[in-house]
């Protein structure tokens, strides 16, 4: 097992694939028919005032001698300054990067820890009333649109129920914040000792990680029973049943072997619920990477859309790289080579 090989080979893939995906977010950004000059400069200003502003950001240049200057500086890791808040985008990014990874992380590993066993046991109990329920509610958590998804949460368990604090943010509005470590309130909270920090932190993340998890577990429900549907009705799964071998024995062998797909697929699922993650950033005031990253679509912040499309491409290839070494661990007959 070559790790140094495996992990040249997924460089080699992916600095190509990074650079084309900024070149085609530049291209749409510029493209686009917005006009970045006359969004900073305002609705009063003059053309020489609109000349001096293109000068300045280099919009004067031609496209590709654009899109040269950017990725000549992003290389150096400056991803330009927002055009919004006048602040440089790398810091928004690594400030806010943290705070999207725990809605991320805490709602998919719910969900997984939800979505695998129930998938699994659906499997075994096929076409029974188990089986039949969890593909009933795992077919109504595809069809829930997240924005209403999050939206009656709020209504049901913090406007009638009163269960949940508002949805204002990361933590109470009358608790002042704990020295920035991780960006995290919760560990931070936890890490400076500040009891009623953790508790807001705590409180205010239920209702988001819960609408996280509904929408994640859907997903993993579904594909966790196909897996092991496909390994129940495998040859050796035959041969181990017609040996005598008990029920449990079993279970867990299909479980053993159902894991890999299962692990490469929520891997993918963690890189397909980013977009989501935005949305419910945005209903939850959450302040993350995803509402910053809509928030500049919506404003026409062409440096931070860059940047933050850019910060997205990175993540998935880290996870996907993480997910192959992890692979290779539980399977060691997996091929590294590819």
């Amino acid at each position: 097992m070559n790790v140094s090989r495996f992990l040249v080979r997924r460089l080699l893939l992916v600095v190509p694939l990074l650079v084309f995906i900024t070149f085609f977010t530049f291209m749409l950004t510029r493209l686009g028919g917005g006009d970045a000059a006359a969004l900073i400069s305002g609705p009063n200003s003059t053309a020489a005032e609109l000349d001096m502003i293109r000068a300045e950001l280099g919009l004067d240049e031609p496209l590709l001698t654009q899109f040269w200057i950017y990725i000549s500086s992003a290389v150096q890791g400056d991803l330009g300054v927002s055009w919004v808040n006048k602040r440089p985008v790398l810091t928004d990014l690594i400030e806010r990067l943290p705070i999207t990874l725990e809605l991320l992380f805490w709602g998919v590993g719910l969900g997984a820890l939800i979505g695998i066993p129930v998938g699994l046991r659906a499997a075994r109990d096929h076409n029974q009333r188990f089986d039949q329920v969890v593909r009933f509610f795992s077919l109504l958590g595809f069809s829930i649109p997240t924005y209403f998804l999050g939206l009656v949460m709020i209504l049901v368990f913090f406007y009638f129920l009163g269960w949940s604090p508002p949805a204002m943010g990361r933590i109470s509005l009358m608790i002042t914040p704990p020295p920035a470590v991780t960006n995290s309130y919760l560990i931070d909270g936890l890490i400076a000792a500040r009891w009623e920090v953790v508790q807001s932190a705590f409180s205010q993340l239920i209702l988001p990680v819960i609408a996280m998890a509904i929408i994640a577990a859907a997903p993993i429900i579904k594909q966790t029973r196909a897996i092991a549907m496909d390994v129940l009705s495998s040859e050796y799964v035959r041969t181990s049943e017609a040996s005598g071998l008990s029920r449990r024995v079993i279970q867990s062998i299909v479980a053993r072997n159902s894991m890999t797909p299962i692990i490469t697929f929520i891997g993918t699922e963690l890189t397909a619920l980013i977009g989501t993650a935005s949305v419910l950033e945005f209903i939850f005031a959450w302040g993350g990477m995803g509402q910053y990253g809509l928030q500049a679509i919506i404003q026409g912040d062409f440096s931070a859309v860059q940047g933050y499309v850019l910060a997205l491409a990175l993540f998935s290839v880290i996870v996907f790289v993480v997910i192959d070494l992890v692979v290779v661990l539980i399977e060691p007959r997996a091929d590294m080579s590819a």
